[in-house]
């Protein structure tokens, strides 16, 4: 019988996704590439949208519900003088197109409105759960989607260039936001307090949480040349407070016992005096317990 092959490592891969793809496809191609069915990931990019998406291998996959991915970072393309039903290029046109003639400072004007801590409508066809079912699932089965304003933080919502199509308006942006926010529909509200409609033609993600472009390769790439990103170490040193122990504490952390309070805020990272990553941790009144263990005894 031929000796079975080892797992690889544990940590994270961060994958420049292509447009076209979805999430679920990445994640498929990533545990052929990689060797092991233990991989997921976190932050869902639509199938045309590209760049940033993280993905756990092996123990790292119970990072994932633990990072801290609230902020993200965008560039796109706007594109004035049409609506579409799933405000981006992929959806049908809700009217004929509007001819726009370039307003660069009544264009600035509406984007700053979209700035800041604003209210914001979901796509209809975004996974919002409605009453326990997906709202694009719901469009798809022929429902009508009404989906309520909820609170979203927009950080940055910069105009880079301004470029004409035919009668369309192209509008080269960056969007700095929080979690929850929808592109798609940054792009409709600016078409519609324009009076001349919206949609997403691009989109690219270029930060989520702490992690960049800077660590990504495509899916591709990978292919050619498998390899983590950040190891699990790594992927807890850069996404978590570092607290580190001595060599009595070690058995605790590894079998789940609880240690004191180091007095940080949120979950932090436990590291042994060999630099090894042991748990994910939080404080709890005076003590601190284990979140997840990472490296288990036995």
């Amino acid at each position: 019988m031929a000796p079975r092959t080892p797992p690889p490592p544990p940590g994270l891969v961060i994958v420049d996704k292509d447009r076209g793809p979805t999430s679920h496809d990445v994640v498929g191609k990533l545990r052929r590439i990689m060797g092991t069915r233990k991989v997921g990931h976190a932050g869902t990019l639509d199938p045309m949208a590209t760049g940033v998406l993280v993905v756990g291998i092996e123990r790292a996959t119970k990072l994932l519900g633990h990072l801290s991915l609230d902020t993200k970072a965008y560039t796109a393309t706007v594109r004035l003088g049409q609506a579409t039903d799933t405000d981006d290029a992929e959806g049908e046109p809700l009217a004929e197109p509007v001819p726009v003639t370039a307003d660069e400072a009544g264009v600035r004007a509406a984007m700053a409105v979209l700035t800041g801590d604003i209210m914001q409508v979901p796509s209809a066809v975004s996974a919002v759960k409605i009453d326990g079912k997906r709202a694009y699932q719901r469009v798809r089965d022929g429902e009508t989607v009404e989906i309520p304003a909820r609170p979203v933080t927009v950080s940055a919502f910069e105009l880079r260039e301004v470029r004409t199509d035919g009668g369309f308006l192209d509008l080269d942006v960056a969007v700095e936001c929080s979690s929850g926010t929808y592109v798609r529909a940054l792009a409709r509200d600016l078409g519609a307090a324009l009076g001349v409609g919206g949609h997403l033609t691009a989109l690219r993600r270029t930060r989520v949480g702490p992690f960049t472009l800077e660590h990504a390769r495509t899916v591709e790439q990978l292919a050619g040349d498998p390899g983590l990103s950040l190891d699990l170490a790594a992927a807890v040193d850069t996404a978590f407070p570092r607290v580190e122990v001595d060599a009595d504490a070690v058995t605790d952390v590894r079998t789940g016992r609880s240690l004191p309070a180091a007095g940080v805020g949120g979950t932090y990272g436990v590291f042994g005096p060999d630099g090894a990553v042991l748990a994910l941790m939080a404080d709890r009144g005076p003590s601190a317990r284990p979140v997840v263990v990472l490296d288990p005894a036995g």
